[in-house]
């Protein structure tokens, strides 16, 4: 059973909305927030930043990764994502993920700070193709 009430969990959440308030989005006004935490401890943000060229769009998940993959971390434990209303990463973000580890795992939360749900990347995303598949 996951502990909701993990303090490093509400920690991230925490992080992830604060991040969020700094999110680029006027277009689409839904403010994305994450916080992802490495193996080495270390604890990375990112927002999402819209574009009105909407492909150049990047999601919060991902900044986050690659700021840490910039600063040399490859190896990630949880990462916390917040939305006003608890929105799931998507697709591309999953992927980016379960790059790196289908154990880490993932938080979702709303605005409030509640914690909707927990789950492992590879839950997240099943059947996930991964860097083993190309071995």
């Amino acid at each position: 059973m996951t502990d909701y009430s993990n303090p490093e969990y509400k920690s991230l959440i925490e992080l992830a909305n604060i991040a969020r308030e700094r999110a680029y989005a006027p277009y689409s006004k839904y403010r994305v927030g994450a916080a992802l935490r490495t193996k080495t401890g270390k604890v990375y943000t990112g927002v999402n930043v819209e574009n009105a060229a909407y492909p150049h769009t990047m999601c919060a998940e991902r900044v986050a990764i690659f700021k840490a993959i910039s600063e040399g971390e490859k190896e990630f434990e949880v990462i916390a994502v917040a939305t006003d209303n608890g929105g799931s990463p998507c697709g591309g973000c999953r992927q980016v993920l379960a790059e790196f580890s289908l154990d880490a795992v993932v938080l979702i939360a709303n605005g409030n700070g509640d914690l909707l749900k927990v789950m492992t990347v590879a839950e997240l995303l099943p059947e996930a193709f991964t860097p083993n598949h190309l071995k």
